[in-house]
């Protein structure tokens, strides 16, 4: 039973893994950038929708806290790439990357100054809530995040594979002149996706912070996050969840059979292996570049 346990608490901190590396993904597959910065987006929009939410602040009903949090990460990622990312355009991909590792730290600095240091906690309808099999006790905010992760994962999924728009981002990835030449808005299409990684985050970040508690420091969590989505196939969606999944499995496992502070560890070291084994990933879809 305690295996049990440690299986469901991974799987939950493997879907908020997962949902932080979907961002990282969407971004990739319409920019071919990678936005080092999308958990510190993750820790805004939790600070946000805590803002709204808790009592000592705004007092909101949670659910429209959550609504507008969302339309706000929503807007600040449609804007950061309207303002700041399309005068990027025509820089390497290694300049971006340091813009937006500046960004992240900008975040954190932003969060600390505004919410403090402290770590606190989200007033959430779901906590304390449990569902109990037998002696194996689930709590509903953990349900939530696995049914939450999967649902999104496959709803981005059919978006990117059936629908014009997603198809015409995958386009402008390929090649942003010929989308261009072929009608399609290749600069407001970015800005949908870096508006689309936002609000992803900010699920993300609620998801968080309903389970536990959040401080600016949580924005970290896009490191091991990154780790999933290259262990799962950077470009994959599907991969994403799956290399979450793995880290988050991963962790309680190490923490509880394994002397302490290795724990930490097991998820680069699975990252290392995947480089080496298989470098694109377990889903890995590697695509011959359209010139």
């Amino acid at each position: 039973m305690d295996i049990l346990q440690l299986i469901v608490s991974g799987l939950a901190n493997g879907c908020v893994y997962g949902l932080i590396a979907l961002g990282f993904v969407l971004i990739y597959k319409a920019t071919e950038a990678v936005n080092f910065a999308q958990g510190d987006f993750m820790m805004l929009g939790a600070f946000i929708t805590l803002g709204f939410t808790n009592a000592d602040h705004m007092g909101l009903p949670f659910w429209l806290s959550v609504i507008l949090a969302i339309g706000i990460m929503g807007i600040l990622g449609y804007l950061l790439d309207m303002i700041v990312l399309r005068r990027m355009f025509g820089q390497s991909q290694v300049a971006v990357v340091i813009l937006t590792i500046a960004l992240g730290f900008v975040i954190r600095f932003i969060a600390g100054l505004i919410w403090g240091h402290e770590p606190q906690s989200l007033e959430s309808p779901l906590s304390g809530l449990e569902l109990r099999f037998g002696g194996l006790v689930l709590g509903m905010d953990e349900v939530w995040v696995i049914i939450v992760t999967v649902a999104l994962t496959a709803l981005l999924y059919v978006f990117f594979a059936r629908t014009k728009l997603g198809i015409g981002m995958q386009a402008s990835s390929q090649n942003q002149l010929a989308a261009y030449y072929m009608g399609i808005p290749v600069k407001r299409i970015h800005s949908m996706i870096w508006a689309l990684s936002g609000v992803v985050a900010a699920i993300a970040g609620i998801l968080f912070a309903s389970k536990g508690s959040i401080d600016p420091t949580a924005g970290l969590l896009g490191i091991k996050a990154f780790a999933a989505a290259v262990i799962g196939g950077f470009g994959s969606l599907p991969g994403a969840l799956l290399g979450g999944i793995i880290v988050g499995l991963v962790e309680p496992f190490a923490a509880r059979y394994m002397p302490a502070g290795y724990s930490q560890i097991f998820p680069y070291l699975i990252l290392v292996v995947m480089l080496v084994v298989r470098p694109h990933g377990i889903l890995s879809q590697i695509q011959t570049k359209k010139v």
